[in-house]
């Protein structure tokens, strides 16, 4: 069965049960911060099961940040769905996003409630996926190199120009990383890492996805990604396969954000405790999309990562989700690990 067709079947389930479907909603204008399959999906299921027009654009963490700030004045969206949840929280801090306490939160898993809490109700868990790496198969099988088990396997002088990774100042999957490796390590061993790291990197590229989809395609051999990124690359035929560090790794909560002076405000209201429904949550997986929903009734399919068996750190969220100190690492990254040569 065609995802699309999937989509349709929960689309028409959904709208025999809403009173409002075929009346005209209104609109609703969204930010969308996950793959664009799964934008596609919750787009069109809401609409049809509300009356109410979506209207979507589709950016990275970073880019949609960004695009806030920029529109602080005159607000032009209404809900920001997705994303890694450091921008999510920055735009909380810079009084971007509005509060609202869901009446859903005691359905949703603690790390989505504590996102909501640090907050101060301004955003909140939708999913979270673990950081890791990617790796094609059959080019490190032709290299007759094994697969990186922990963050120093990358460093290996046989992976030169073989990684990729996205840039920080446009990526959370990237900035996710940074915060990881200094909170691991040690800030100043985290850089003097990222410096060697540096060597083997060919590409830096804007999105997060974009390394784990060129390793899946033969295009780099490894990738540093979000492993829920790489069950639905393995689905469409790919050689990729995903790992995290056994030394410990970071996860990204990705949130969702109602913005201050929405102008659909009653609609941004409806799709956020849509989106926060057990339903909703598992149209990541029918999106081939494998990140851990929040909601505890979501059911989970068999190819999220096994967050059990994950050797993770106790990632400090609010500290790096902190606008100054994500400035002042990113700008750090800039100076003393992008600029050097390779």
């Amino acid at each position: 069965m065609r995802m699309h067709s999937l989509a349709a079947a929960a689309a028409t389930a959904l709208a025999l049960t809403s009173p409002a479907f075929a009346q005209d909603g209104g609109q609703l204008n969204v930010i969308c911060s996950v793959q664009a399959e799964w934008c596609n999906m919750i787009q069109t299921v809401f609409a049809k099961t509300t009356g109410i027009k979506v209207n979507m654009s589709l950016k990275g963490s970073g880019e949609a940040l960004a695009q806030l700030i920029a529109e602080k004045a005159n607000p032009k969206t209404d809900v920001w769905f997705g994303g890694t949840g450091d921008p999510h929280l920055q735009a909380a801090e810079q009084g971007l996003s509005m509060e609202y306490k869901s009446p859903s939160l005691p359905q949703l898993h603690a790390w989505a409630q504590q996102q909501a809490q640090q907050s101060a109700y301004k955003t909140v868990g939708i999913y979270s996926g673990p950081l890791g790496f990617g790796y094609n198969t059959e080019l490190l099988a032709k290299k007759k190199l094994k697969a990186p088990q922990t963050w120093a396997d990358l460093l290996n002088p046989a992976l030169k120009g073989e990684i990729q990774v996205a840039n920080p100042a446009s990526s959370g999957t990237a900035y996710t990383m940074v915060a990881t490796l200094v909170q691991l390590m040690g800030e100043e061993k985290a850089f003097d890492y990222m410096k060697a790291l540096h060597k083997n990197i060919s590409q830096y590229t804007r999105s997060g996805t974009g390394p784990i989809k060129a390793a899946a395609r033969g295009e780099t051999t490894v990738s540093i990604s979000f492993v829920h990124d790489g069950p639905g690359e393995k689905m469409q035929g790919f050689p990729i396969e995903t790992i995290t560090p056994s030394d410990g790794t970071g996860a990204e909560i990705g949130s969702m954000s109602i913005m201050k002076g929405a102008r659909n405000l009653d609609n941004a209201k409806k799709f956020y405790e849509w989106a926060l429904t057990g339903a909703a949550q598992e149209m990541g997986a029918a999106a081939k999309q494998f990140q851990l929903p929040s909601n505890k009734s979501a059911k989970v399919d068999p190819r999220v990562p096994d967050f059990k068996k994950i050797k993770f750190i106790n990632y400090d969220y609010a500290k790096y989700g902190a606008s100054a100190e994500r400035r002042r690492l990113i700008s750090r990254w800039e100076k003393e690990v992008n600029s050097l040569p390779r």
